[in-house]
């Protein structure tokens, strides 16, 4: 008699033959999922380190940039120095320069670690011809990336500027960024490698945030500078209108006496003037009378005193105030 099972009442090696025929169905999946190999995680982890150690100097350069920034207002050539190394090293190239747009010309601000006679090239205000990079950039206001200087037909044509970026200063991979503001060219930033290896999109992205961060430099220096202008102008209009109405008031309390008001006059024109010392003469027909001093030496205010009534002698300053009598 065939035993049957107590559960299912079918028999156990029918039960068997199915569980069997499932596992050999199930077993390929199993056998087909890889686990990652050591060495793929490895070159995986290595890319990431190497974007994060990346991201992280980028970071460092522009914290270091905006310090810098904030601690020289009014100041920028530590700035441009600055912005310059961080963006040569970070972008693995040789050298770097900035340049400021004045009027029409090109005018070098900032060069690191070029070669000297390419800086002495350059140190000429210039206005770059359209056929090469920077002249493109200047057209087209965007990023000029070049792979290979020596390629480009203006070096074949034998345009000097190109001929000394390539031979004097070994220029072959470079980058041209635009400085902006407003659409409008302020500046650029030139980027050189020695070696035919083009710059990455990365890289460019960085030295453009340089070149926006310039921007914002030059932009509160003149500013600053024309804060400190105003603020000029106006401590200096104050400090007249003072000195007029002292001398006003000297005058309405002294009826009569010129003494005093000479004096107060020449104190405050020593003083606005920032002068070491001031005499004050009265012209009578042709001739020239002391009438007042201040912080005059004492050898020459004594010897003003005892001169007495003068004619100045030809080429002396006085001479021309005398004959026009003013």
């Amino acid at each position: 008699m065939r035993r049957r099972s107590s559960a299912g009442g079918k028999p156990s090696k029918t039960r068997r033959r199915k569980a069997a025929t499932l596992t050999r169905a199930i077993a390929p999946k199993v056998r087909g999922r890889r686990k990652p190999s050591s060495a793929s995680a490895n070159t995986k982890n290595a890319l990431l380190k190497r974007e994060r150690d990346e991201a992280l100097e980028q970071q460092k350069a522009t914290a270091e940039v905006l310090r810098i920034i904030s601690a020289s207002p009014g100041d920028l050539k530590p700035v441009f120095d600055a912005m310059l190394k961080n963006a040569v090293r970070l972008c693995d190239a040789k050298f770097g320069i900035i340049y400021r747009w004045v009027g029409d010309a090109l005018h070098l601000v900032s060069a690191h670690n070029a070669p000297p006679a390419f800086v002495a090239a350059r140190r000429q205000p210039w206005r770059p011809s359209p056929d090469i990079p920077m002249g493109r950039m200047i057209a087209t206001k965007t990023v000029t990336h070049v792979v290979d200087m020596a390629a480009e037909q203006g070096y074949t044509d034998r345009n000097p500027t190109l001929v000394q970026s390539v031979q004097i200063g070994g220029a072959r991979s470079y980058m041209a960024v635009p400085m902006l503001k407003e659409n409008n060219l302020i500046g650029a930033i030139g980027i050189f490698r020695q070696e035919v290896e083009p710059f990455t999109k990365k890289q460019i992205a960085l030295v453009q945030n340089f070149a926006a961060q310039a921007v914002i430099a030059i932009e509160n220096t003149r500013l600053l500078n024309e804060l400190r202008q105003r603020t000029d102008d106006l401590s200096e209009s104050l400090e007249q209108q003072t000195a007029t109405s002292e001398v006003l008031s000297v005058i309405s309390s002294s009826p009569g006496e010129l003494e005093p008001v000479f004096q107060t006059i020449l104190e405050n024109a020593t003083r606005i003037c920032e002068a070491k010392f001031g005499t004050l003469y009265l012209f009578d027909a042709n001739a020239f009378l002391w009438a007042a001093q201040v912080g005059a030496p004492p050898e020459y205010a004594q010897f003003l005193r005892q001169r007495g009534s003068f004619q100045p002698t030809a080429g002396a300053p006085l001479i021309a105030c005398g004959g026009r009598k003013t």
